[in-house]
């Protein structure tokens, strides 16, 4: 009788050891499953930042607008917002008239919530006609909010435009 119950308590116990180390299976397979789709998360945001970077030094202007929304909007520091992908393409275009030779590169992507945070660093020369002759690099930042179809709504961007005058008109 005394082995019957033995027999029964070493039973339970092995289905409670079981059970716990499948439900430790299972929320470490959830826990690999979230961490999966959160670097697939960054590698998509990542591969967008990087062509986002290379739209803006095509000197291509519509290419830029391309990564917005239709009803979209970019924002530079305090300037008027422009609204909609033909405005977007002009602020675009100014930038690539002021500077044909103008390189954007991407420095890194940051994500909080519903933002996203895309850090760039700019160089070029001002040989636009009229232009100073002289070279820029700044850095800055655009934060992004994304529509559902995966395009920007709303950017708002962001550098130093005491130091990029500064060196747009070559005081030093």
């Amino acid at each position: 009788m005394k082995i019957k119950y033995l027999a029964i308590i070493i039973l339970i116990c092995l289905t409670i050891s079981c059970k716990k180390s499948t439900e430790k299976s299972i929320s470490n397979s959830i826990k690999k499953d979230h961490q999966t789709e959160k670097n697939m998360e960054q590698n998509k945001l990542t591969d967008f930042g990087n062509k986002y970077s290379s739209a803006w030094s095509s000197q291509k202007p519509e290419k830029v607008a391309e990564f917005f929304a239709s009803d979209g909007m970019l924002k530079v520091n305090d300037g008027e917002p422009a609204m909609g992908t033909k405005a977007i393409t002009q602020v675009a275009k100014g930038f690539m008239d002021a500077f044909p030779d103008m390189m954007v590169s991407m420095d890194s992507l940051t994500t909080k919530s519903n933002t996203t945070r895309f850090y760039w660093t700019l160089t070029g020369t001002n040989n636009a006609p009229g232009g100073t002759g002289n070279k820029v690099k700044i850095s800055g930042f655009e934060e992004w909010t994304f529509n559902e179809n995966g395009l920007v709504q709303e950017s708002k961007g962001q550098f130093n435009a005491e130091d990029y005058n500064r060196q747009l008109n070559g005081i030093d």
